[in-house]
């Protein structure tokens, strides 16, 4: 009974201690994954409160329980859209790119080490990975709003790469202890990897999300359905031999594409299960290391981590994606820069450990060093290389609070929150807001009291107004109750004037005195600006021509609706 207690009261003090901490990590910037696994040193064997923790089992165990969440939770959040930008190139990242970030590292490694090349490569093949929790724990974290051809690249990368870095691990830890697969078993191998968890997860999730929304069930039950059928669909395909953590990230991708007020409740619970899988999953593997074994190894595992920060990664980046996509080198660079590496690679430097192999300490050791300097020096760094890289976009204006009113199944009404900051709507009458046809204000706040609103009612600033209306209004919506400092923002970024996508090209050049030629005179401006910048346009992206610097502020799924202008 003590030691349930003990259990209860260590692991309690231990998760309340990280939530806190998470203060200190918008506070100084340090990367909110690196306290938790400092927190978890703290607690272990040679620190204040001496855990003793060596169950590397168990810990793969949790490590796998953990990320299957994180991953579910990754995927349930991730927009199909954004597959129309950055799928390719992530996916080219998920495979050749970790096969020549893992084959760089490990031929360092092994001239580091005095590594044999097998032993070199299996070091390489461990780090090789980006991190899913960390990556989404960064880019939701440190408010930073990436431009969504960056974003989607890395979030998609960082989802998918595992089974990559799997199977060379698993070759080559079966190379070490002399199990060799034939080319024929490892070439099926592989093939079953990705086949069975696309296949799998596409399904599983596609019937998960169809029940989950023709099911009539308590609020609570539906994240607990979602959890159970994202579980079923990793342990199935890892029963039959697949990745089952990209069976579960694409279950959780078809789960959050489904709409339905379903959503509603699952992606609130999920969230809170996602931090808790990262705290404890950091907080275990934390535990399990010892400083003093680490120490061991410190200086070659950090010649191996700048290694892999300033030469495999961005080489990797160079080789699998500026040849095949059309990237600029901000953003190369950019994406080349966070690769960040989390828990993936220290619950694959198990494998070792587990498998048997020589030398299985330093596996550990290595993974965890490069861990830890990946999350400080590139997640530490990540605002500021961001900025300036300029793959930066100004965070567009939101509603304070929405949520849908549950009376249609598909496109469903929803009420937004609004508080008015803008000056330009100081005691005007809201009968002369430019307001979307389809959008009515159901209700008025001014200084906690309700007010009935009629078309006479004056704004004033403070005023929190609810508004019923569809997602498609939004945009109107959005730019109607833009505060001051938000609008600020955007002139600086987007420039002083936006014109709308479907002006002429000819009307704006008989304006600023263009030259056009006979084609580009009858193209819109969004059809002439997607032209110029090439492949999918993004928000952010941008075009010096005549004097005048073009940016794209606002789309409307594949088409542009809104350009912006500044002179220079």
């Amino acid at each position: 009974m003590d030691t349930i207690n003990t259990l209860f009261l260590l692991s309690g003090f231990l998760i309340a201690l990280s939530v806190v901490a998470s203060r200190i990590s918008s506070m100084v910037g340090l990367p909110l994954l690196l306290i938790f696994l400092g927190l978890g040193m703290l607690a272990g064997e040679e620190g204040i409160l001496g855990i003793q923790f060596d169950d590397y089992s168990l810990a793969f165990l949790i490590g796998h329980l953990a990320l299957a969440m994180i991953l579910l939770d990754g995927g349930l959040r991730t927009r199909l859209k954004t597959f129309r930008v950055g799928f390719k190139p992530a996916l080219s990242l998920a495979t050749l790119g970790v096969f020549v970030t893992s084959g760089v590292v490990g031929v360092f490694a092994m001239w580091v080490f005095d590594l044999t090349l097998v032993q070199g490569l299996l070091v390489g093949a461990i780090v090789g990975s980006t991190d899913a929790a960390a990556v989404f724990s960064m880019l939701s974290g440190r408010g930073v709003h990436l431009n969504e051809r960056v974003s989607a690249t890395l979030e998609i990368e960082s989802g998918t790469n595992d089974p990559m870095a799997i199977f060379l691990t698993l070759l080559l830890v079966e190379l070490l202890v002399g199990d060799i697969r034939g080319p024929l078993e490892t070439a099926m191998f592989m093939v079953l990897q990705f086949g069975l968890a696309t296949l799998i997860g596409l399904g599983g999730g596609w019937l998960s999300a169809k029940l989950l929304r023709w099911l009539d069930l308590a609020p609570g039950l539906y994240s607990l359905l979602a959890l159970g059928l994202g579980f079923c669909v990793f342990g199935a395909t890892s029963f039959l031999g697949g990745s089952g953590f990209l069976a579960i990230y694409l279950t959780g991708l078809m789960i959050g594409n489904q709409p339905g007020r379903h959503l509603n409740f699952i992606l609130p619970v999920h969230d809170g299960l996602a931090w808790l899988s990262q705290i404890g999953l950091f907080l275990i593997l934390g535990l399990l290391v010892n400083p003093s074994g680490l120490l061991e190894f410190a200086l070659p595992a950090a010649l191996v981590a700048l290694a892999l920060i300033f030469v495999a990664r961005p080489l990797a980046v160079l080789l699998t994606v500026k040849p095949f996509f059309r990237f600029r080198w901000r953003e190369i660079g950019f994406i080349s820069w966070v690769g960040l590496r989390g828990a993936v690679p220290i619950v694959l430097a198990i494998f070792p450990v587990i498998g048997g192999v020589e030398n299985a300490a330093l596996y550990f050791n290595v993974a965890f060093a490069v861990v830890l300097l990946s999350l400080l020096i590139q997640g530490g760094t990540l605002p500021l290389m961001a900025r300036w890289t300029k793959v930066e976009v100004p965070l567009g204006v939101t509603p304070d609070h929405r949520g849908p009113l549950g009376i249609l199944p598909e496109n469903d009404y929803e009420m937004f929150v609004y508080k008015v900051d803008n000056q330009d709507l100081d005691d005007v009458p809201i009968r002369l807001l430019r307001f979307p046809s389809g959008a009515v204000i159901s209700a008025l706040f001014r200084q906690h009291a309700m007010l009935h609103p009629k078309g006479s009612t004056r704004l004033k600033p403070g005023d929190v107004i609810c508004v019923i209306g569809r997602s498609e209004d939004l945009p109107a919506l959005n730019r109607l109750f833009s505060g001051d400092a938000k609008l600020k923002r955007e002139r600086a970024f987007f420039g002083t004037f936006t014109f709308d996508g479907d002006a002429l090209m000819k009307d704006i050049a008989g304006v600023y005195g263009l030259t056009l030629s006979p084609g580009e005179s009858e193209m819109t401006l969004a059809e002439f600006v997607s032209l110029r910048v090439g492949g999918h346009p993004v928000v952010g992206d941008d075009i010096d021509w005549h004097g005048i610097h073009w940016v794209i502020s606002e789309m409307d799924g594949n088409r542009v609706t809104r350009v912006g202008l500044r002179l220079y």
